[in-house]
This record gives C-alpha cells, structure tokens and sequence, in this order.
C-alpha cells in the first residue's frame, strides 16, 4: 500500500530526476503507479473515507434499552457488573469473551449520549498570594530508626506560584503539628503569602453543624500571621491540587535519595530530620527564579512564633497517672494530690509545677495507650510487691526485653514470689542505672546461671562506677614537625625570589 509520505516523496522527486521511471523507483513504486497518483491531487489518506456502518450486529443490540436505563439511572456502573448482571439473568447469551464488546459499546455511549464529565479549570497563580497545608502519610516509604519502623506523617507546605516547599515529621493530624509545621514553613520560607489553604482537616476545620467554619485556636494561628484561610469541598482534593501534587512527586524524590543513599535506616530522627532539610534544598534549587518574584512581594513574618502547646490542669490522683488527649501518662509519685499544669506539644508533653518544668515526657501517638515510668513509681512498687502481679499497666514496668526475660525467669524458677524479687531488679536499675542492670541481666543469661536479685546485684558492683568503655588513647603532637614545614617553605621562597 503507498502512503502519503511515499507520494510527497514522488512529488518532489518528478521535477528532479530525469524521468518519470526514476523519481517512482526511488519513491518505491512502479512508474504506472506514480502516474495514477501523479494525476491525482489527493493523497491516499485523503481517498480513505471512515467506515459508518457495522460489520455484524451488537450482541447486546436487543437488550440495549435496559442497559441505557441502567447507566441512566446509576451513571457510576461498571461495563462488567452490567456483563455479569445480563450473564445471570440470562445465561448462556454471552461467553465471557464478549465483555469487551460490552465494554467499547458503553464507552461510546459515555461519550456521545452519557452526563457531562466533571471539568477541571487551570489556575492562574501569582506571585505570593497562595500557601497550601496538608498532612502526607509516610509509613509506605519504610523508613526505620536503629532498624525498628518510623511511623510518622510529614506537614507539608507549598507555594502554588513557584512550587516552594517544605516538610516537618508530624505524629498525627492535630493542631499543634498543623501549627508546627505551618509556622517552620513560614520561618523557613522568610515571609508570609496573603492566603493559605487547607483540606477539611479536623484540627483546623468544624464540623458541618457548626456555624463556624474554622476552629479557634486556628483562626488564632491565622491572625497571628495576618492570613486569610480557605479550604476545600469535602471529598474534593483536587482544589488543593498543587499539595496533592507535590505530595506524590516529593514521596518519589524521597526514595530516589534512599535509592542512592543505600538505605532507608537513620541512627536517629535529628539525622533523618537533616536527611529530610537536604531534600528540600535540592528540590528547591531549581525553584529560585520563580520564588524570587514571591519574596518580592510576601508580607514579614511577626516578631514571634505564636505558641503552639495545649494547657491541661490536673490534680495527680492517688495512682500517680494522668489522662491527656485519651492517653494515660504516670508522673513522679511526689506529685500526688498536687495541682500540675501538663502543656502538650506536637511531640511531647511538659509538667508543671509551681511555675517550674519539672518533667517532660514523650507524647504518645493514637489513643486509649498509656505510658508508665517504673522510676515514678518503683520507691512505693517495691514496699507494696503484691500489688505488682495484678498491676493494670503491669506491662509497662518491663524497660526493656531483657528485663521481661528475666521476670519470666524468675516467674518459671521461683513462682508467685517471682514479682517481689524482679521489683528489686526493678529498683536496682533505678538506683545504679538502667543500662549496667541490663548488661548483668544479659551476662547472667548468657552464662545459664539462675537470675536473682542478688546475683544482679552482686554483678553490676563489680562494673564500679560505670559499663566499662573501650579506653582512646590519642598521642601526643610533635610541634617540631610544622616548624620544621614552615622553614621548608621560607627557604623555597627565598630561593625563587
């Protein structure tokens, strides 16, 4: 078959070759060929009418009309729901080969006869005028800390006119990781846009009865910054289309930098948090241009970062907990029946007392789960023993898998007396630390020898004042061999002058 390119080619060729026979063997075809076509003005895919009838019938034809009132009246049906609905109702009409029929024949009708498609609108965006928030769950990207699964959201933030980012490492959607993260962006960026926008988070947004739209302490954190909020329809995330965006492109930047990284373990969150700082640099190198013009005209940021902590009142109760945000958290049994104040951070959680900081403690992610420190508790735990089998948070009172092993140990050897030894365990590392009473247990174990107080007692004195550490020896400089440099080099340059 000629195509059009073989007939441009003959075209040009008849006004250049000698005869006609040449310029067609170069176009690929015989000499009559190119005549017929020579004659004719158009091309062979301009003579190619479209075919407008069908070759055999539609299998579906005759019940095409409850098919229609179906998309009709659930325009969401899938081709194959309605294939396997028509199979069961009338079996044996059609194998299954022909649900792609089925299929091609309501696409047509979604195209020519069905409901109008959702549009979506391009954006005009300018320089300074839009920030958008929104929290990206990062659990899919398997990042671990000391090898054990980093469960963590990031608090990400962008500029729509230039695409400027940045991220903070979030544990949950609450208001306090939305300020966090809003305000580092902020602190960060050196400026303030005129307006951000949010999805309907439940830390910034009402709910729909309330005539509110936004809450509170976010329209306090708005204020603060002079920023006029908006937020998406439910259900409508492709009105925060730049976040959504970025989210996914920033997820795919990340595990490249892993890729090339050669894991995705971090000794520790500040090194993964200076990973993460990095990352956006480099993402934002190729932004400068672009965000020069949104610098140009973003506001100043206030003199203050606005505080970002939730202020709970408590008197302590008699079994030394308190309950913060659903969780349950012991502090020091000295405040008992004492008035604290508990300010809760998006990562962690102050204690007060008169007028002074006098714990902090790790803020729990979820609810209904408890933290139990046995050093708040293990003075009046070791002088009551029997209440520690039935203790409520019992599990907590393990530091580690060591000391679980050994209560199990003692549990297996001694029986019900098994909690009042493992409490003098338990108060041994509290006096002598922690670290040294886990290396005697692990020592003990390791041996075979039979766990007990006294054999854990009697090990870690032996330690002395601490676990013993390899001993660094660093020599002494010889200063002698810099003067000796330094003379080299004014004799050299005494010789080229």
């Amino acid at each position: 078959m000629v195509t059009d390119q073989q007939v441009r080619r003959l075209r040009m060729l008849v006004n250049k070759e000698r005869t006609r026979a040449i310029a067609a063997a170069k176009a690929g075809m015989s000499e009559k060929t190119a005549g017929k076509y020579l004659k004719n003005s158009q091309l062979p895919g301009e003579r190619i009418r479209p075919r407008t009838w069908r070759t055999r019938i539609c299998p579906f034809e005759g019940h095409w009309p409850e098919i229609s009132d179906y998309l009709m009246t659930n325009p969401g049906l899938e081709a194959k729901t309605i294939f396997e609905d028509l199979q069961r109702r009338y079996p044996g009409n059609w194998p299954d080969g022909q649900l792609r029929t089925l299929q091609r024949r309501i696409k047509v009708y979604r195209a020519t006869d069905g409901p109008a498609k959702e549009v979506f609108f391009p954006q005009i965006h300018k320089p300074g005028e839009l920030g958008e928030f929104d929290f990206t769950n990062m659990n899919d990207i398997d990042i671990t800390i000391q090898k054990e699964l980093f469960k963590h959201l990031i608090g990400h933030f962008v500029l729509t006119y230039s695409n400027w980012e940045h991220g903070e490492i979030c544990y949950s959607e609450s208001f306090e990781s939305l300020s966090e993260g809003v305000q580092c962006s902020l602190w960060e960026l050196g400026g303030v846009p005129y307006s951000m926008r949010s999805d309907n988070l439940s830390a910034a947004v009402h709910k729909d009865c309330n005539p509110e739209v936004f809450t509170e302490r976010y329209k306090q954190l708005l204020k603060h910054y002079g920023l006029t909020g908006n937020k998406i329809q439910p259900g409508r995330a492709n009105e925060n289309g730049d976040i959504e965006q970025r989210h996914n492109r920033f997820k795919k930047a990340l595990t490249q930098a892993l890729m090339l990284r050669g894991s995705s373990d971090f000794e520790s969150i500040d090194d993964y948090r200076l990973f993460l700082k990095k990352l956006f640099v480099q993402l934002n190198s190729g932004r400068r241009e672009r965000l020069k013009e949104e610098l140009n005209v973003l506001r100043p940021l206030p003199c203050r970062k606005i505080d970002i902590h939730k202020v709970f009142e408590f008197t302590v109760g008699p079994n030394s907990t308190i309950h913060i945000l659903h969780n349950t958290y012991s502090v020091n049994s000295r405040l008992i029946g004492e008035k604290i104040k508990a300010l809760a951070y998006s990562d962690h959680i102050e204690i007060w007392y008169a007028q002074r900081k006098v714990d902090t403690l790790p803020r729990m992610r979820g609810e209904k789960k408890q933290r139990i420190n046995y050093r708040h508790i293990i003075e009046w735990l070791v002088r009551k023993p029997g209440a520690f089998n039935n203790y409520k948070y019992r599990e907590e009172l393990y530091p580690s898998s060591h000391f679980r092993i050994a209560y199990d140990s003692l549990k297996e050897r001694i029986g019900d007396n098994a909690g009042k030894e493992y409490l003098k365990i338990l108060h041994l590392a509290f006096v002598e630390g922690e670290a040294r009473v886990e290396k005697a247990i692990q020592d003990i174990t390791g041996t075979g020898e039979a766990i007990s107080s006294g054999s854990v007692e009697s090990l870690v004195r032996k330690m002395g004042n601490g676990i013993i550490t390899p001993e660094v020896v660093v020599e002494d400089v010889d200063l002698s061999k810099y003067d000796a440099l330094l003379c080299s080099v004014v004799e050299e340059v005494g010789i080229n002058a």
